[in-house]
């Protein structure tokens, strides 16, 4: 019979318990519970670590006594099966927070997963759109006057102006957003609250489609959301996906780009206007400077600009 771990997507037969199971289900509901983690976390968490019991119920181990060589045989196990390095290490962070929780619960005294490396990961910098894009893509719906496009609009400007993630912008709340003022509050992964900052043209297409275009889409619905679909639910975040792709498609620009790649943009244009990194950073919601400089980059102008300004010997 071969080891090698069942491949993601293949669905496990869900009558049989795996041994374990209730150690993995105590450990997502306390995530959400003690560290307030996103329901797609959990999500991905639980089905990791459930591959991993499928693959350690087929060797004839034991979760609680397993040792750190067993781990990285399983690891290995992962490469081998052509997983991508970031699949192997997402798959070692669930497993390093389950057995420091094991630890923690006193459920076992062993960590096996706690001196183990995962594979390191070539540094990449996700594409951002380019200033003329980023004009083409909120023209789109600049003129249209109906309820849909004033939301489309006003949710384009919004992740522009603030940097949001679709699933922060997707989760914002009408009470959550003064536009006179031009802040709104936001909550980050890990239920992280943080102020982001509206710009004018932001709050002139927050403020139409609050005044005109918000109404006719909720209709007689008490819906707290302040993007909602056009049955006056919650724009959520699958939605805002296919708007940006069809509003992409619409501006002619290369579909593949995601919603956040504008997010990228803010972060690059507001570091080429002359932000420091670390306003970036309080911007986007980072926990780690490392993830603001992975996320941004400067343009070599930029940075000849700045070098002629500061250096003493410029």
């Amino acid at each position: 019979m071969s080891t090698s771990p069942r491949p993601i997507g293949d669905a496990p037969n869900n009558d049989v318990e795996v041994p374990g199971q209730e150690l993995v289900e105590d450990f997502c509901a306390s995530l959400a519970r003690e560290q307030g983690a996103s329901k797609n976390t959990i999500r991905s968490y639980r089905t990791d670590l459930e591959a991993y019991l499928r693959w350690v119920q087929r060797l004839g181990l034991d979760v609680l006594t397993m040792t750190h060589r067993r781990l990285r045989r399983y690891l290995a196990e992962l490469d081998a099966a052509a997983y991508e390095r970031t699949t192997v290490n997402r798959h070692l962070s669930a497993l390093r927070s389950f057995y420091r929780w094991l630890c923690a619960e006193q459920f076992s005294s062993n960590d096996p997963a706690s001196a183990i490396q995962g594979p390191s990961l070539p540094a990449k910098l996700p594409k951002p759109l380019s200033e003329d894009e980023v004009d083409r893509l909120l023209a789109v719906h600049a003129d249209n006057d109906d309820p849909l496009s004033l939301r489309d609009q006003a949710v384009l400007e919004f992740i522009y102006a603030t940097g949001a993630r679709v699933s922060e912008a997707s989760a914002v709340k009408l009470c959550d957003v003064d536009v006179r003022n031009g802040t709104a509050k936001v909550f980050g992964k890990g239920s992280k609250e943080r102020i982001v900052l509206l710009h004018t043209t932001a709050q002139e297409a927050i403020a139409s489609y609050i005044e005109r275009g918000r109404p006719a889409l909720v209709g007689d619905k008490a819906c707290e959301s302040l993007f909602v679909s056009s049955r006056g639910n919650r724009f959520s975040t699958d939605a805002i996906r296919r708007m940006f792709k069809e509003t992409l498609l619409a501006a002619g620009l290369d579909p593949g780009y995601s919603p956040h790649a504008l997010r990228h943009a803010f972060a690059t244009d507001m570091l080429a206007g002359g932000a420091d990194l670390r306003s970036v950073q309080e911007m986007l919601g980072h926990a780690n400077l490392s993830t603001t400089q992975i996320y941004t980059h400067v343009s070599p102008e930029r940075l000849r600009a700045v070098h002629a300004q500061a250096h003493p010997r410029a």
